[in-house]
């Protein structure tokens, strides 16, 4: 396979799975009771809110304006500036009916899908903001498909209906999590220079993550000798605490830990690192 073409199917990956996963949104959301859409998924948010939050982005990336901000203290679970453009889309979207709601849910999910598979590889690949700083438009896309399946993964909790936690989807959702894990085992956890931890996730994805620090912490492919630390999970925990859903502390005797157990805790309640 020629460049050209590892970079056209390389788009062409990205923007499916992220076709694939609104779909399963979508899916999930049918059956849903006006008590399910009542659930809370997210300090703040109901089920309502949290797709309104995902229309209101992929709006934004479509070119829409952004509806009028909050006005005054709207709760502590906005933190940021971010945090105050999302509300403005969750607030403005807050008396759509459920059926609505999810009618522009599948309208503008259908448009973003039609433009992306319109993009050329060049367009698709060109220097972007993100929610990781500047990168490249193809990036944002990645770190969609992890928001999205997270926002899944938010609304299963709210109504305790479990699912969609492994296959291409949720792989990916992890690939971007390990991007970030130097900066979470090194900065967040503070691993100490010459450590090496290694996090076992034993499914619904299963993956060995071995990171080690040498100046700075960053993902190896093995580690030669016995880890430092190393913390044994199933996915859905992992997920959870990187993305900040789970108490930390609550989650530590759900948790296998070996070597430096100390040092294992201390890993294991700073894993967060999402805003």
């Amino acid at each position: 396979m020629s460049a050209d073409q590892q970079v056209l199917a390389e788009k062409s990956r990205v923007v499916e799975l992220l076709g694939q996963e609104w779909a399963a949104i979508g899916d999930l959301l049918a059956g849903f009771s006006d008590q399910d859409w009542a659930g809370e998924a997210l300090p703040g948010w109901d089920v309502h809110d949290v797709l309104a939050h995902i229309i209101g982005t992929e709006r934004m990336l479509s070119g829409a304006e952004f509806p009028a901000g909050p006005v005054g203290d709207v709760g502590p679970h906005v933190r940021n500036d971010i945090g105050r453009a999302n509300e403005a889309w969750v607030l403005a979207l807050r008396d759509r009916s459920h059926a609505d709601l999810l009618a522009d849910f599948r309208s503008v999910t259908a448009q973003r899908l039609a433009s992306l598979r319109a993009m050329s590889p060049e367009e698709f690949n060109a220097p972007s903001w993100t929610p990781a700083g500047q990168a490249t438009y193809a990036r944002f896309m990645r770190i969609r498909i992890f928001d999205c399946w997270m926002h899944e993964q938010d609304i299963r909790a709210a109504v305790e209906q479990p699912g969609n936690e492994d296959g291409p989807v949720a792989a990916e959702a992890l690939t971007e999590v390990v991007q970030a894990l130097g900066y979470i085992i090194g900065k967040k956890g503070r691993a100490p220079d010459g450590s090496s931890v290694l996090i076992r996730l034993t499914g619904p994805v299963e993956r060995d993550l071995p990171v080690v620090v040498d100046g700075r912490a960053r993902v190896v492919a093995h580690i030669d000798a016995e880890p430092t630390a190393s913390l044994k999970l199933s996915s859905s925990l992992f997920f959870r605490l990187a993305g900040g859903r789970q108490d930390a502390g609550a989650a530590l005797a759900r948790i296998e830990f070996s070597g430096d157990e100390a040092l294992g805790r201390q890993l294991a309640t700073n894993l967060a690192y999402t805003i």
